[in-house]
């Protein structure tokens, strides 16, 4: 269940309790279900309960794969129900931290547009891009809404554009502009008694809800299943069935960097890559009551990974470290002809 499920048709707080009972199940997963729980929360309307959630896992101890998103969507939770004081110091911290998590940066952020706190807006998202996309030959993914948002609020500030617009134009691929997209003006036009007004706000209302999805679907991939070279050992000597889907590992990289350029090339969106384990698999497959030597298990398992938060996004960076774990750069390993 996702938290951008209408609200009609989950309890949020059913699906919170049973991702919280869930957590003693999937203890390596706790962060993602968690984070997922929150939301669940702050739908439903107990925010208290989200803050403590997020609290949860910042006192967990536990190294966190997202600590100050964890704290940025505390800190959004906060203000939204009367904890302005305390939600600002946080996100005063994040802004010093200076973290190279995009995501941190575009919630603190939102949350000072969403309170017309649009100057601290403009400079938390441009203190964001500078940092993240300064000499960036092409903005990840994970940044466009850095680059959307500060867009945005300079649209309603009124100022003019900058290089920083200009990026965005550029990664921006919807039909609709982001000048019209984001054009305060617009708002005037949903109490307009002109059809013509009214189908032109709507068209403009469906990108936006269109890129909202895909956003959301972004931690959801398609994802191919990985294996390391200890692990695959490790699987193919204790089920030797399952040998003949690897034969070797320099085989198992290869098909799996050619496997997701297929994808690309087909037009697949979204693809990712999730890393498995021996006693990860293993606990999979008791929970669907096979045996883990059953080769039909082994793409299920790759989802249910994916589903759980624990996909990385494909292709990286040319810079970034390859996916296969070689130590070098995708682009001088398995990008080499990418």
């Amino acid at each position: 269940m996702r938290p951008d499920t209408p609200a009609e048709n989950v309890d949020h707080a059913a699906e919170a309790a049973r991702l919280e009972r869930i957590v003693g199940l999937y203890p390596e997963d706790a962060e993602a279900l968690l984070l997922r729980a929150a939301a669940h929360r702050e739908l439903s309307g107990d925010r208290p309960a989200a803050t403590a959630l997020y609290d949860r896992l910042l006192a967990s101890g536990t190294d966190l794969d997202s600590p100050f998103l964890i704290r940025a969507l505390k800190a959004s939770n906060l203000w939204e129900y009367g904890h302005e004081a305390e939600a600002r110091a946080i996100i005063d911290g994040i802004r010093t931290a200076a973290p190279r998590d995009p995501a941190a940066w575009v919630i603190v952020a939102e949350s000072l547009e969403s309170h017309d706190e649009l100057e601290q807006a403009h400079e938390t998202f441009t203190q964001a891009v500078r940092l993240l996309l300064t000499d960036v030959q092409e903005p990840p993914y994970a940044t466009h809404p850095l680059l959307f948002g500060r867009h945005r609020v300079r649209r309603m500030l009124g100022a003019t554009h900058d290089e920083w617009d200009a990026l965005a134009d550029t990664v921006h691929t919807l039909p609709i502009t982001l000048d019209e997209l984001h054009d305060p003006k617009r708002v005037w036009s949903l109490g307009s008694e002109n059809p013509a007004e009214l189908e032109a706000e709507i068209s403009r209302l469906r990108a936006e809800v269109g890129a909202y999805r895909e956003a959301l679907s972004r931690p959801f991939p398609v994802a191919v299943l990985h294996w390391p070279a200890n692990e695959l050992t490790e699987l193919t000597e204790a089920y030797p069935t399952l040998a003949g889907e690897y034969p070797s590992y320099d085989t198992h990289l290869a098909t799996i960097e050619t496997a997701l350029r297929e994808l690309a090339a087909s037009g697949t969106p979204n693809l990712g890559i999730v890393t498995g384990t021996v006693p990860s698999y293993e606990a999979f497959a008791a929970s669907e009551g096979s045996s883990p030597a059953d080769a039909t298990l082994l793409p299920q398992y790759a989802t249910t990974l994916a589903a759980r938060g624990r996909a990385t996004a494909w292709p990286p960076e040319r810079s970034a470290a390859c996916w296969c774990g070689s130590g070098r750069t995708y682009g001088e390993c398995h990008g080499t002809d990418a």
